[in-house]
C-alpha cells in the first residue's frame, strides 16, 4: 500500500490503548548514497507534535498502522525532543518543491509516496511532480527521478503549504521553526499576507525578527499591518529603532496609528498588553448586530468573549465608555433588543498604567477572560485578554520550551 507523504501531514496518532497522543507533522528518512543514486530512501520515522507543542520521534518499526485519518503504534512513545541528523531529511520540510530532472527535463515535486518493502521496512518509491507551465502531473518511480542530491538555490513552497493549507496557523509555525533559515524564508515568501501574520504570531520573537528581517521593507510593513496591533507592537519594540520607525512609515496611516499608540505604553501594563481592537458598538446596536460581530472567524475566543459599548466614535479612542455585554447574555435576549439594556455595569474598566501583575489578580479576582481599558477622559482605548496576559506570564522562550 503506498501512501502520499503531504497528505499524512495533520494525521491523529493513536496509542495501543486508542488514545491520541498527538499529529504527524513530517516523515523522517536517509537518502542514502549509492553509485547510481536511486536507491530509494529508507523511511527511519515519523515526527509526531504532542502537547504542549513537542516534536518527538516515532520509529517507523513502532507503526503498526497507517489508515485514512490515523496513524497507530506500538509499545511507548519516547518523549525526548526529536533532533534531526546530519544524515536525515524531512520529506515535507525538504522535499517537497524540489526541482528536480525527469527525461532530462525539469519537474517540481509536489508529493512523494512511501510504501512497505518487507515488514517493518519502509522507503519512499514514487515522485509526483508536475513539469512546464500546464503543471502536467505525472507519478513516477523514485528511480526515475534525479537531483535530490542537488543543492536547491531557490526550492519554492507551494507544496509545503499546500500540506498545512487546512491546519492552524500555529502548526505551521511549528514545521517553520523546524526548518534551516533558508528553507524558512523561501515558505515565507510564498505565504499571504494574512496568513504569514498569522504565523508569525505563532513563532519565537528571533524566528520572527529573521523572517521579517529577510523580507522588503514594504513587504513587512504590510505584514505587520495583517498582525493584530498589539502583536505587532511587541515585534516592532524587538527591533532596532531605525527598522521600527521605517516599517511603521511604510504603513498606512490608519494602520500604523493603534500600533503607534500601544508603543507609547509599557509592554508589562495594561496598555502595552491590550488589543486596540476589541468589539465596539454604541448602545443603540441590537443584540442580532452584536451576535454578527463575534461571529467573525478572525477574533479570538477571548475577544469574542464580550462586546464593549461607548457612545460614538466607536474606534479606539472611542466615546464615553458605557459597559460591557457578554455573549452568553446575548444569546438568552431577543434579537431585536438594544445592547443599551444589556450591559453588566458592575464590571469596573481598568487604566492603561495597571501593572501586569495587578491585571492578573484583577481577571483571577473576578473570573473574566478580558477587561476593558479606559483613559484619564473615560474613553475605551483597548481590551486586555486572558491570553494577552498568558504570552506575558509565561518565560519569553515558552514557544520554543519543549522539554519542560
Amino acid at each position: 500500500m503506498k501512501i502520499f507523504v503531504a497528505r499524512l501531514a495533520g494525521t491523529p496518532v493513536f496509542d495501543p490503548a486508542g488514545d491520541q497522543i498527538g499529529r504527524v507533522r513530517d516523515i523522517v528518512v536517509s537518502l542514502r548514497p549509492t553509485a547510481d543514486g536511486r536507491l530509494p530512501p529508507r523511511v527511519h520515522g515519523l515526527v509526531v507534535e504532542v502537547q504542549p507543542r513537542r516534536r518527538v520521534f516515532l520509529s517507523i518499526t513502532r507503526v503498526r498502522g497507517i489508515e485514512a485519518g490515523a496513524v497507530v503504534f506500538s509499545g511507548q512513545l519516547n518523549m525526548r525532543r526529536f533532533e534531526q541528523r546530519a544524515a536525515e531529511t524531512l520529506v515535507i520540510g525538504q522535499l517537497l518543491d524540489q526541482t528536480v530532472v525527469v527525461d532530462g527535463i525539469p519537474a517540481t515535486v509536489y508529493d512523494l509516496a512511501m510504501e512497505e518493502i518487507r515488514p517493518p521496512e519502509w522507503a519512499l518509491t514514487k515522485v509526483a511532480v508536475y513539469r512546464g507551465k500546464k503543471r502536467d502531473a505525472r507519478v513516477l518511480d523514485w528511480g526515475d527521478v534525479s537531483g535530490f542530491d542537488t543543492g536547491q538555490r531557490d526550492q519554492g513552497a507551494a507544496g509545503l503549504i499546500a500540506a498545512f493549507e487546512t491546519q492552524r496557523a500555529a502548526d505551521l509555525a511549528g514545521a517553520l521553526h523546524e526548518l534551516p533559515f533558508k528553507r524558512r524564508i523561501e515558505v515565507a515568501a510564498e505565504l499571504g499576507d494574512d496568513r504569514l501574520a498569522d504565523v508569525l504570531e505563532e513563532l519565537p520573537f528571533a524566528d520572527q525578527i529573521g523572517i521579517l528581517g529577510a523580507l522588503a521593507p514594504s513587504r513587512a510593513a504590510d505584514v505587520l499591518a495583517e498582525m493584530g496591533p498589539d502583536d505587532a507592537a511587541d515585534l516592532l519594540q524587538d527591533l532596532p529603532v531605525e527598522q521600527a520607525s521605517q516599517l511603521l512609515s511604510l504603513m498606512e496611516p490608519g494602520e500604523a496609528a493603534p500600533v503607534r499608540r500601544l508603543l507609547d505604553y509599557d509592554e508589562n501594563t495594561a496598555g502595552g498588553l491590550m488589543t486596540s481592537e476589541p468589539v465596539v458598538l454604541p448602545p443603540n446596536a441590537t443584540v442580532a448586530e452584536a451576535l454578527a460581530n463575534i461571529r467573525q472567524r478572525d477574533l479570538s475566543p477571548a475577544v469574542a468573549a464580550q462586546v464593549y459599548v461607548t457612545r460614538p466614535p466607536t474606534e479606539t479612542p472611542t466615546g464615553t465608555f458605557l459597559g460591557v455585554a457578554h455573549f452568553q447574555r446575548l444569546l438568552r435576549e431577543r434579537p431585536s433588543m438594544l445592547l443599551g439594556a444589556t450591559l453588566d455595569t458592575t464590571i469596573d474598566p481598568i487604566r492603561p498604567e495597571l501593572s501586569l501583575h495587578e491585571v492578573t489578580s484583577y481577571l483571577a479576582t473576578y473570573n473574566l477572560v478580558a477587561a476593558p481599558v479606559i483613559d484619564e477622559l473615560g474613553r475605551l482605548v483597548g481590551a486586555v485578554t486572558v491570553d494577552d496576559v498568558l504570552d506575558h506570564l509565561l518565560p519569553e522562550d515558552w514557544r520554543e520550551r519543549h522539554d519542560t
